[in-house]
């Protein structure tokens, strides 16, 4: 059965959307998403608006994170040993990828309550321990790793790529949005392709997922 709050959250936002238990192409992860079948349908002018308002962004898999999560799994040494901070986890995805590749200490941070409670489904789900923050700016410096997956959508948050090297001593931003990225301390690593789940049939462009790296101290 899907977390009660969860679903009773998504029901409130489309009447007939179900939380489902989705196995994830390319990637040894499982979430509870919202169900195919409730994504291929047209939405009334209520449920739209309601959306827009609310969106359950928590309960899909976006492009970055699961590309961020393939590219822990095939690279763990990027945070095997290491406390790490999964910046907007929304699904937790990246966080859950970071501790299975053997991090020491994984903190998912949201400020939407119920993305929280998906992070805590989803890791049970995938039988791994996070610990949970609302507040970014609350957490000290003390963190080895940043991770920023599906964060610059909106470009009102491009100023916190200077923020994330204050509470870590390096940050890795997984994004398809940004097509003009250009930062003194962030350096590309290369391009992965991925597609969120449930497929919202989003452009091609949306489905390459760059990579970027920062650190405060020389590598």
């Amino acid at each position: 059965m899907p977390p009660l709050a969860l679903q009773q959250a998504l029901s409130g936002l489309i009447g007939e959307a179900r939380l489902v238990i989705s196995e994830l192409p390319e990637c040894e992860l499982k979430l509870w998403l919202i169900d195919d079948q409730n994504m291929d349908r047209a939405f009334t002018s209520e449920e739209t608006q309601r959306i827009l308002e609310e969106p359950p962004y928590w309960s899909f898999c976006w492009a970055s994170g699961l590309a961020m999560a393939r590219f822990l799994a095939a690279h763990p040494e990027w945070v095997a040993g290491k406390r790490v901070l999964d910046f907007g986890a929304g699904s937790g995805i990246a966080g859950i990828a970071a501790a299975r590749a053997g991090a020491l200490e994984v903190v998912a941070c949201d400020l939407d309550p119920l993305a929280l409670q998906a992070c805590r489904a989803n890791a049970q789900l995938n039988a791994v321990e996070l610990g949970y923050s609302s507040d970014f700016f609350a957490e000290a410096d003390r963190f080895d790793l940043i991770l920023v997956a599906d964060v610059l959508y909106d470009r009102a948050n491009l100023p916190l790529l200077d923020a994330f090297l204050g509470r870590g001593r390096q940050a890795l931003v997984a994004d398809s949005r940004v097509r003009d990225f250009n930062h003194p301390l962030y350096r590309a690593l290369g391009v992965l392709e991925a597609l969120t789940l449930p497929d919202l049939a989003e452009p091609h462009e949306f489905r390459r997922v760059s990579l970027y790296h920062a650190s405060r101290e020389p590598l």
